[in-house]
Order: C-alpha cells, then sequence, then structure tokens
C-alpha cells in the first residue's frame, strides 16, 4: 500500500520537474555550485573554520545540530528506501549523481538547521533573511538537477524546523544536565547515541528488508545498492555524534578554549585542523573502496568518528599546545559573545 501511494505522488511531481528542468539549461551549473553548499564536503569544513577560528561555542553548538540531523535523516531514508526522481523516471536528467535514498532530503534539512540556527543567533534579521534565502535556493536547486522530488524536499524542510524548535526550545537546559553528569554516565550516554541508531538500521536493513530489490516502476538510473550507501549513511553519521558528544565533553572539562587571536593564528589553525582532517579522510577513501555491505558501514563509523573527533578535540588540544590558541579565561571567550545572548552560546 505504501509503495502504491508513494509511486502515485512521483508520478504526479515528475511533469513538474520535468518541466523544471525543460525551461533552460544554463542554471544547472550554477545550482549545482548552490547544491554543493550542502554538501559534507563543504559543511564539515565550514563548521570546522567556526568552531576553531570564530566562535567554539557557536562552532560547538552547530555541529551537535547538524550532526544529529544528519543521524536523523540518514535513519529516515533507509527506513522510507525513496526513489529519487532520476533513479523513478528516465525522462529526469540526472545533474547530481547520489547513493543513497532520497526521502527525506538532506540537504533541505541541513540547510534549515544549519543556515537557520546561524541566523537566529547571529541577532541580526538581515542575517536571518540572508540565511532562509540561500537555504530556499538550496533546496530549489536540489528539485532542478533531479536529485530530489519536492515531497523530499517538504518533508526535509519539515523535519529540519521541527529539529531546529527543539534545539533552540532545550539546548541550554540539556547541556546544563549534561555538564553535571558523571563521566561514566555522559560518556554511556554518547555511546548510546551512537550505537541505537546503528542498531535499528541493521534490524531494518537485514531481517526486515534484507530482500529489498530495485522496484520494477524504478526506471531511471539508479545506482548500485543505494541500500548499502544509505546504511553505511547511518553508521557514518553516528561514528560523528559519538566523536563530537566525546570530543566537546573533553574540551569542556579541560577547560573549553578561545578562538580569540591575531589573524594569522586563526589562519594557520584553520590550515593546519584541516591537513589532519584531509590526512584521515584519503586513506581511508583508498582502502575502503573494495569495502561493501556491513564491513563498509563499520568502516565509515571509525573514519567519522576520527575526523569528527580530531576536529573537536584533537586540533584544539593541538592549538593550545603549540601556541595558536589560548584556555578560555571568561564565558565570553567560548562563545565569542555573552552567554545566553543571540550568537552567544558557550560551551559544547
Amino acid at each position: 500500500m505504501r509503495a502504491v501511494i508513494m509511486d502515485v505522488l512521483w508520478d504526479a511531481e515528475t511533469a513538474p520537474i520535468r518541466g523544471l528542468q525543460g525551461l533552460a539549461d544554463w542554471p544547472v551549473a550554477p545550482l549545482a555550485a548552490v547544491s554543493g553548499l550542502g554538501s559534507q564536503a563543504v559543511v564539515v569544513p565550514l563548521l570546522a573554520l567556526v568552531f576553531w577560528c570564530v566562535s567554539p561555542g557557536l562552532g560547538g553548538r552547530l555541529l551537535v545540530l547538524a550532526v544529529s540531523s544528519s543521524v536523523l535523516n540518514h535513519l529516515l531514508k533507509l527506513l522510507v528506501h525513496g526513489a529519487r526522481p532520476s533513479w523513478y523516471s528516465a525522462q529526469i536528467a540526472q545533474h547530481a549523481n547520489e547513493s543513497s535514498f532520497g526521502m527525506p532530503s538532506g540537504h533541505a534539512q541541513g540547510a534549515t538547521v544549519v543556515l537557520g540556527y546561524a541566523g537566529i543567533r547571529s541577532g541580526r534579521r538581515g542575517a536571518l533573511w540572508a540565511a532562509l534565502a540561500l537555504a530556499a535556493l538550496i533546496c530549489f536547486s536540489r528539485v532542478y538537477l533531479g536529485a530530489h522530488f519536492i515531497s523530499d524536499v517538504v518533508a526535509g524542510i519539515a523535519l529540519g524546523a521541527l529539529v531546529l524548535w527543539a534545539f533552540l526550545r532545550w539546548e541550554d537546559r540539556v547541556l546544563a544536565w549534561w555538564r553535571g553528569l558523571p563521566t561514566a554516565r555522559w560518556a554511556s550516554y554518547a555511546v548510546a547515541a551512537a550505537l541505537v541508531p546503528c542498531a535499528l538500521a541493521a534490524l531494518w536493513r537485514y531481517p526486515v528488508r534484507g530482500d529489498w530489490t530495485v522496484p520494477a516502476a524504478w526506471i531511471g538510473a539508479v545506482p548500485p545498492d543505494p541500500a548499502g550507501h544509505t546504511f553505511s549513511g547511518v553508521y557514518s553519521t553516528s561514528g560523528a555524534l559519538l566523536a563530537v558528544l566525546v570530543g566537546l565533553t573533553l574540551l569542556d572539562r579541560r577547560g573549553w578554549y578561545s578562538a580569540r587571536g591575531r589573524a594569522g593564528a586563526r589562519v594557520a589553525r584553520f590550515v593546519l585542523g584541516l591537513a589532519v582532517v584531509l590526512c584521515i579522510e584519503v586513506p581511508f577513501r583508498l582502502l575502503s573502496g573494495p569495502l561493501t555491505g556491513a564491513a563498509d558501514a563499520v568502516a565509515s563509523f571509525a573514519a567519522s568518528g576520527a575526523v569528527l573527533f580530531w576536529i573537536t578535540f584533537g586540533a584544539p588540544e593541538l592549538f593550545l599546545r603549540t601556541g595558536l590558541a589560548e584556555r578560555a579565561r571568561t564565558g565570553a571567550d567560548q562563545g565569542e559573545h555573552a552567554p545566553g545572548r543571540p550568537g552567544g552560546a558557550s560551551g559544547p
């Protein structure tokens, strides 16, 4: 029954996407560039830049928000098993190559939570409207490029808005509670937050949907094993979540650090930090190429965890030891603004 409903919905959305793509070809390149702003390859370095060089408090909260939202998004993708427009219809051009399932749109959800939070915390109406405009453009690009149905994008926006609302409502209370936990408890909660999505994904991937094959109605260019890629995505984001929670908590208990300093020191932090990220990422991509299934998922968990632990703990500690940064002396140093005010989230 669910498959029939989805087919009817996708049939209705196919014509508008084809009409949109048929208007002109010139927007493909600029919209592909806009769409790329919501990719992991861009978002992770940007959030690292904020965390290392601008405002550790704001950057830390953005990392927790973005990674938590991404775990939820990948888990829902795996549960829904939704097609992408270019998979469902051979008449829709595939201007963006994607390997995971489509519903809900990760770009739409991520843009909603990250840009929405940054815009709200900026405390400036112009910045908020600019953030919302960029988020809307990213959402539009996903439909035009044939990467998502309109319903995928709507679902991503709705889910992102819900996650953002919950985060804004409870972030300070949860942070105060988390800081009061003994080591054994916060560590066990962090492990549970990462392993529960992995366990749910494994149960759904193998016992429940282990016999899944590409439906006959999907007559477009379906990539090899979208279920496997989505499954690995759940593990990758879960590993990142564990690393972010552990890294930020350890950094907080060591006294945090300040992003203040001369421009040269800030540039050096970013260059050094990003160089180590590449040293982690490149070998993983070379070694994980032959891996599939559970082995690929576990490797993705470890690789993402290593990258995010470096970003949230390893790099700041190195900056402190090399004199590129100093320990936070006040609450304002942690967020570069007064705690509790827009843009001034302090601590992890």
